[in-house]
């Protein structure tokens, strides 16, 4: 069986790199399995990008498609013209392709036009918004391929609501989570922690990067005004996001409790989830990063594709309500948030169970 597996954007680079791990251990005990990464290239930022596949132990890609950069229909076009030649030098058996960026989508039309089948990781989650980008790649996406890997029963059910046999919806967890706990004793502090005079759970670290929050700058302002406000001179990590980083250059905001830093590598990154008091982002996988490691979460939106992360984790929608916001960063400053669980198949093992059933399928 050969597969081809695809990344393009920071968010897949956690959920391939436990897969190819499980890919190489079950070669090792001698199933018929090869694999070729390919990378789309969709960021290109090192930062963003390169420092990722280090940290993460992912091998250099086969194939790097350079297409970074240009409006989403001119992205996508550049991977799907590219994808198409790399496909057809080197045909797989299957594509497997993550989570909900142009990439995703991108290949698995190119995939399914050339009559090749496609598996999807991390399918039937759904936010129900359209404005979001990430939601059509989800349902373009799940609407066209073969075979659907999901995090939550809250997924499969929205693929029974699209019609999709039980044979092809494969319940196994989530590889994100896989990464998470695979890599959590090589997390270290980030440089700037011990000069900045950072406690652990003395912090928040906050995330911002959706249009809807960024791109208007009396809204950005508003936002950043109001956690400055409620976390009363706590220290707020600001990791920022190029898009974001734009912006704030824009409205010159600034608050002496900000921290303002360049995008971290993984183990940086996640040793900041981990010891904080509390996050504030826009992000969804943060959520469930969250709520694994059981600290408070607040998401600057209406509505997420990870409902469990509500439900049983320790994440709470905020959307733009301002004096919701202060409420609950009120709650985490007493150290009075609400009790949180962890949902079934975030165990570590998911890219073990996706491979099994991969050469079950394919092999």
């Amino acid at each position: 069986m050969k597969i081809s597996i695809i990344a393009g954007a920071r968010p897949n680079f956690m959920k391939i790199a436990p897969i190819i791990k499980a890919i190489e251990k079950s070669r090792a005990e001698g199933h018929n399995i090869e694999y070729r990464l390919v990378h789309t290239g969709q960021h290109y930022d090192k930062a963003m990008s390169g420092d990722f596949f280090e940290q993460l132990g992912i091998p250099n890609p086969h194939a790097n498609l350079e297409c970074g950069g240009g409006t989403q229909a001119e992205q996508t076009a550049a991977i799907m013209v590219k994808i198409e030649k790399e496909f057809m030098a080197h045909r797989p058996d299957v594509v497997l392709v993550v989570g909900d960026v142009t990439s995703t989508m991108a290949c698995t039309i190119t995939a399914k036009k050339l009559c090749i089948d496609v598996v999807h990781v991390e399918a039937g989650i759904r936010s129900g918004d359209m404005s979001m980008p990430e939601e059509i790649n989800r349902i373009v996406t799940d609407s066209i391929c073969d075979h659907f890997f999901t995090t939550s029963e809250t997924a499969n059910q929205h693929l029974r609501v699209q019609q999709i046999q039980e044979s092809r919806i494969h319940f196994v967890g989530n590889t994100m989570i896989d990464t998470l706990l695979q890599q959590l004793e090589k997390i270290s502090a980030p440089d700037f922690f011990a000069s900045s005079g950072l406690t652990n759970g003395q912090y928040y670290l906050l995330t911002l990067h959706r249009p809807s929050n960024v791109d208007d700058p009396e809204k950005l302002r508003s936002v950043l005004q109001a956690i400055s406000e409620s976390t009363a001179g706590t220290p707020v990590i600001f990791p920022v996001h190029p898009r974001t980083r734009q912006m704030l250059e824009k409205i010159e905001y600034k608050a002496d409790s900000f921290i303002t830093v360049p995008p971290q590598g993984y183990h940086q990154f996640i040793y900041m989830v981990k010891h904080a008091k509390g996050i504030i982002t826009d992000s969804g996988g943060i959520t469930e990063e969250a709520t694994v490691l059981h600290v408070p979460c607040l998401t600057m939106r209406t509505s997420t594709e990870r409902p469990e992360t509500v439900t049983m984790g320790t994440n709470e929608l905020i959307g733009d309500d301002m004096v919701k916001l202060k409420a609950c960063i009120g709650k985490i400053q007493d150290d009075n948030w609400k009790k949180s669980s962890i949902p079934p198949f975030w165990d570590g093992q998911t890219s073990e169970r996706i491979v099994a059933r991969l050469i079950s399928l394919y092999a």
